[in-house]
This record gives structure tokens, C-alpha cells and sequence, in this order.
């Protein structure tokens, strides 16, 4: 016997039209599975919500606060494990070098005015190079391909920029 349109009248708490609460009477007296079906729906409905003990609410937000609570600390004594165990490490590996720059601070700060100068060359003619290369590119490539790209760069930022508003506004989905 096929009990699946009725079976889903009778558990999904849907209006059905008077045609088809017909259909599920005719076939409620003839399929017990379903007529068991009805009056176990029938008997969870009519059932009184129980009450929660008094002081429900208070113990529940008690014990979550102390587990928040201890959840906080166990990840603050996480951090200062971390950093105390980094700051170890990073004085342990640094240590040969700092007692080089303490017995010598002239060595080390000529060269790092020596690193700065090399980052500094390197970064402008880096820029040059750039500004070279852009400036065939700009010559390279036609007006429609310019337009394509920007439109393209605009359409993305519009994007990027309603879905950032839509999590910020209404948090991000949760899944499925």
C-alpha cells in the first residue's frame, strides 16, 4: 500500500484542502500504519508542555558564564605559554648575536645603514622598471581592452563591496 502523500499530510503540520483530508479519512480507516500514525500525532499534540524546575534559567546561565569563563582562562594561559615559550626560543637563537652587537654596535649599525641603502635602490629602480613596463603596456594594448579591464576591476569591487555590506549587516550564512 502506498501511504507516502498521506504520510506526509499527517506529519508535516501543513493545511491540506478539504479533497484531501477526504482521501487521508477514507484511508486512515483502512491502513492501521497510518491510523496509528494519526493518533500518535494526535496524542503528541494534545500534550501539556512541561515547565522547567524553577531556577532552570539561573543555573543554566551560571554554568555557561563558568565555562565561558574557564574557557577565557585556559585560552589566556594558552597565550602567555606561547609567548613566553617564543620569547625563550627567540632569545636562545638571537643570543650569539646579541653579545656580537653589544661587543660591537659600529659593525652592526654600518651594516644595516648598508641594508637600508641596498632596500632603498632596489625599491626605486623596481619602481622604474615598473613605470617602464606600464608604459609600453598602456601603448600595447587597445582603448577597448582598457575599458574591458576597468569595468571588469568595478564590477568586482561592487561585488566584493554588497557582500561585505550583506555579512556585515546580516552575519555570514551558516551553512546549508
Amino acid at each position: 500500500m502506498n501511504h507516502q502523500p498521506f504520510e506526509e499530510w499527517l506529519l508535516n503540520d501543513t493545511s491540506i484542502n478539504a479533497e484531501q483530508k477526504r482521501e487521508l479519512e477514507a484511508h486512515v480507516r483502512t491502513c492501521a500504519y497510518c491510523a496509528a500514525l494519526m493518533k500518535t500525532d494526535k496524542v503528541l499534540h494534545d500534550l501539556r508542555m512541561a515547565l522547567p524546575v524553577n531556577g532552570f534559567t539561573a543555573r543554566f546561565e551560571a554554568r555557561l558564564a563558568a565555562r565561558k569563563a574557564a574557557d577565557r582562562k585556559r585560552r589566556a594561559l594558552g597565550f602567555v605559554l606561547f609567548a613566553v615559550a617564543g620569547s625563550a626560543l627567540l632569545f636562545w637563537f638571537a643570543s650569539p648575536y646579541l653579545s656580537e652587537f653589544l661587543a660591537s654596535p659600529a659593525g652592526w649599525i654600518a651594516a644595516l645603514v648598508e641594508w637600508g641603502v641596498f632596500f632603498i635602490t632596489t625599491l626605486m629602480a623596481s619602481l622604474q622598471a615598473g613605470a617602464v613596463i606600464l608604459d609600453v603596456l598602456v601603448r600595447f594594448l587597445p582603448p577597448f581592452a582598457w575599458m574591458v579591464a576597468f569595468s571588469g576591476a568595478a564590477a568586482v569591487s561592487l561585488v566584493w563591496s554588497i557582500s561585505i555590506w550583506r555579512f556585515a549587516r546580516w552575519g555570514a550564512p551558516q551553512g546549508v
